[in-house]
């Protein structure tokens, strides 16, 4: 497999010189980084070469790295049915960037677009509605960001009394913050293995 894989790594690198900065094969996996300006024009390469047939978009995601320059890696995977190859291709995005949208060469990319920008706060310039689509409306923040709190900034429950649903800021008690994560029972002793022998020796 890894054989074939690296074969099909040379032929996108000969073809699509312009486009492709690395590829490598690791654990039988094919992995391609391009230029992010090229990112329309080569998918829709790996979808009609003939050593390719790229046909079904599986996923399209994103990775936060907040110490980089270029913050978000755009990750996409990609399967070819009629050659039995997967492929994933990758490029960097800075904060500020705006990402192609590759609607018009696969357009299941629709929704996980939409996806990567309601969880990351990446745009997708020609993305015909590009808009939240887990969160709920008038949601803040990208939940898959680093710098995301775990708890959010708003909580959200039902008012028996009103019948109505309630949105309130988030309000931790002191408890909560210093919780020790030793044991969710408040007032717990703690033994731990080991603590006998101190008894032993005394």
């Amino acid at each position: 497999m890894s054989e074939a894989l690296n074969e099909l790594g040379a032929h996108i690198e000969a073809k699509r010189g312009d486009s492709v900065l690395s590829y490598a094969v690791v654990n039988d996996e094919l992995t391609v980084i391009v230029t992010p300006s090229s990112i329309v024009d080569f998918v829709e390469f790996l979808k009609t070469d003939r050593m390719c047939k790229f046909s079904t978009l599986i996923d399209i995601t994103a990775v936060d790295y907040p110490s980089r320059g270029k913050r978000f890696e755009m990750v996409y995977h990609f399967l070819s049915m009629y050659q039995n190859h997967r492929i994933r291709v990758k490029f960097g995005v800075r904060e500020e960037e705006t990402v192609a949208s590759i609607i018009d060469v696969y357009p299941a990319s629709n929704w996980f677009e939409r996806e990567v920008f309601d969880m990351f706060g990446i745009l997708f310039t020609g993305h015909p509605d590009l808009r939240r689509i887990l969160t709920d409306y008038g949601f803040r923040g990208h939940p898959l960001r680093k710098d995301f709190p775990t708890t959010g900034y708003t909580e959200v429950r039902y008012d028996e009394v009103e019948k109505r649903v309630i949105y309130e800021p988030v309000s931790l008690v002191q408890e909560y913050r210093q919780f020790d994560f030793l044991s969710p029972w408040e007032g717990a002793q703690y033994v731990l293995p080991g603590d006998e022998k101190k008894e032993e020796g005394a």
